[in-house]
């Protein structure tokens, strides 16, 4: 029998009531609804969010470019601070402080059993569904659910970091942040002295910039069509940019680095053309990353004596193929140490209210984060 001291001791079984944001249906502006988020049952946790970053993604969910279970109770990128867990819980206690991730490997699955967790087939979601307050079932954006003020996730979405860390900065290494860092040292390998172009500088493609920095990287070479991301890219670690809307990006590629191309060359748009781009900037036996998020109808022919001739690899980096274990304290304690600028991600701070209007920012490119801060 638990102490009543133990926090996982709940006596209330009631469930809370909260402010989230709701895309209802396909394609309409998001709402402000009241969401009921239960006790944690087993093997969960209730988080108090603190800050949520607007991400793309978000804005696929309401578009219905993920799938169609609406309603969806969009955000995903968070931190805040752990207020309630259920039974069998140890990973976290009350009171902790933490980054929610959207990969809570199941140590059970074929690619955990390989040894290769940041592969997890089979990751953890909450059992138990958040609901509008007249019962309609909520589907949480990649399980998560964070732009509300209370979210029910599984335990192994909480990532626990140093509380130092402000967090509208921690709270994007839940996606968006981590997808790019990731994709260049995690899944490109870069290293010391190495030559990277990353295609596509919004917020994914310049993390990969600042990651290909974090690694080592000798030149890092920016490729954009807009002047104000390539120099918000050099901020974040570009050496060189190239607006390829003027340029044979390819050509000035092989100028910067001696005729050879890049040992990386990084997709952060997801579109077929720029995927050729970056299959034609690398250097023989060089790596091809492919972070950027294609639509189900794009395809891509390519000779395939060329993709033999070539050699070296082409990969899909899913969520920077991290572990967050293992990858998002470590990222903390660089941001702490000054090492890994993550406010520079910061363009905003908003409301809960205000997401709708940080999707058209966002669409039209005038920032690299908007995030919604609790306190607002």
């Amino acid at each position: 029998m638990r102490r009543p001291s133990d926090p996982t001791h709940k006596l209330r079984c009631m469930p809370y009531e909260v402010q989230g944001v709701v895309a209802l249906s396909k394609g309409a502006p998001v709402s402000l609804e009241t969401i009921i988020v239960p006790d944690p049952g087993p093997g969960e946790a209730v988080v108090d969010v603190q800050a949520c970053g607007v991400c793309h993604t978000d804005l696929h969910y309401r578009e219905g470019g993920i799938n169609d279970e609406f309603p969806f109770l969009l955000g995903h990128e968070a931190a805040g601070v752990v207020s309630a867990i259920g039974e069998g819980v140890t990973n976290v206690a009350v009171g902790d402080y933490v980054i929610l991730n959207w990969r809570a490997v199941c140590g059970q699955c074929r690619a955990c059993t390989k040894g290769k967790p940041w592969y997890c087939f089979n990751t953890h979601n909450a059992t138990q569904k958040m609901t509008l307050a007249d019962g309609t079932e909520l589907s949480p954006a990649l399980g998560i659910g964070a732009f509300a003020e209370k979210t029910l996730v599984h335990s192994g979405q909480c990532t626990k970091v140093d509380p130092a860390a402000k967090p509208e900065a921690a709270g994007l290494l839940g996606c968006g942040v981590m997808a790019g860092v990731g994709a260049a040292i995690n899944t490109g390998g870069v290293g010391r002295g190495d030559t990277v172009a990353v295609f596509g500088c919004g917020g994914v493609g310049d993390a990969a910039i600042a990651g290909a920095k974090l690694a080592g990287a000798a030149k890092v070479i920016a490729v954009d069509l807009d002047d104000r991301k390539l120099e918000w890219a050099k901020g974040l670690g570009a050496t060189h940019t190239v607006n390829s809307k003027d340029t044979d990006a390819v050509a000035a590629i092989k100028e910067l680095t001696g005729g050879f191309g890049v040992d990386v060359a990084i997709d952060a748009v997801g579109h077929p053309a720029v995927y050729q781009q970056a299959f034609d900037a690398r250097d023989l036996a060089g790596t091809v990353v492919l972070v950027g998020v294609p639509n189900p109808t794009m395809e891509i022919t390519l000779p395939l004596i060329d993709v033999f001739g070539r050699g070296g690899a082409l990969k899909s980096s899913w969520y920077g193929d991290c572990l967050p274990s293992r990858d998002f304290p470590m990222l903390i304690d660089l941001y702490l140490q000054g090492r890994f600028d993550l406010d520079a991600f910061v363009s905003e701070t908003i409301g809960i209210g205000d997401v709708e209007a940080a999707f058209e920012k966002m669409h039209h490119g005038d920032v690299l984060r908007s995030v919604v801060v609790f306190d607002k």
